[in-house]
């Protein structure tokens, strides 16, 4: 098995990310945040800075930027222009709604072109053995079936991503009420970033599943293979 495919690897990957993109800038804003400390420019600048350079050393690790890692770089830029500039907390809610909406549309958008993201969270060879379901695909003379089973799973994980815009408004919205540029702010900025996982990931991820579920029935249905058979072990 390939080193980096590890599930230990994956494990101690997921909880650096975690620990680096949520709970340290989650600290940092909520704790250094005041005049006594860092101070509210100081410390929103040093809390969103790392996620950015995580992301920036994952690039340069993958040598790799894709749409949603974009996305992710511009709505940390957003949020620290939104602070910096002083602007209205509202916008914080509307930038929130926006980034997952965008990569919903975007995702029912892409199927138009030859590279569908469905294919980038549910249906690529990380997760399964593609070339043996687009074998067993053509064997079977299936493939039509199952593009119009794709579309189906995309439009689920398009749900996942507008349900996500829905949630991130409403936390916001009521979370990050403060003027930003304040001590205030940055602390509701913190909390935000800490309850999103549980209150916004968690359902989202339970939509992806229903689509993953979905789509690894149809390929059972198509093809006769079981799950074992095509996921990576």
């Amino acid at each position: 098995m390939n080193e980096q495919a590890r599930p230990g690897n994956q494990s101690s990957h997921l909880i650096i990310e975690l620990v680096i993109c949520v709970i340290l800038p989650t600290i940092i804003l909520k704790k250094l945040s005041g005049d006594d400390s860092l101070g509210p420019v100081y410390a929103l600048i040093l809390g969103l800075s790392l996620p950015l350079l995580f992301g920036l050393y994952h690039f340069y690790k993958e040598r790799k930027f894709g749409f949603i890692p974009a996305l992710g770089f511009i709505s940390i830029l957003l949020t620290s222009s939104i602070g910096l500039l002083e602007l209205d907390p509202k916008y914080i809610a509307i930038k929130e709604a926006s980034i997952p909406l965008i990569i919903g549309l975007g995702t029912i958008l892409s199927l138009k072109t030859r590279y569908p993201l469905v294919k980038t969270f549910i249906y690529n060879d990380k997760i399964l053995q593609i070339d043996k379901v687009d074998a067993a695909l053509q064997e079977s003379k299936n493939q039509q079936h199952f593009d119009r089973a794709l579309t189906t799973a995309t439009y689920i994980l398009a749900g996942s991503f507008l349900l996500s815009a829905i949630l991130n408004y409403g936390l916001a919205k009521y979370i990050v009420t403060s003027p930003s540029g304040t001590a205030a702010f940055n602390d509701e900025l913190g909390t935000m970033n800490l309850l999103s996982y549980p209150v916004i990931t968690i359902p989202c991820m339970i939509v992806m599943i229903i689509a993953m579920v979905y789509l690894f029935r149809q390929i059972k249905r198509l093809t006769g293979l079981e799950l074992e058979d095509i996921i990576h072990q």
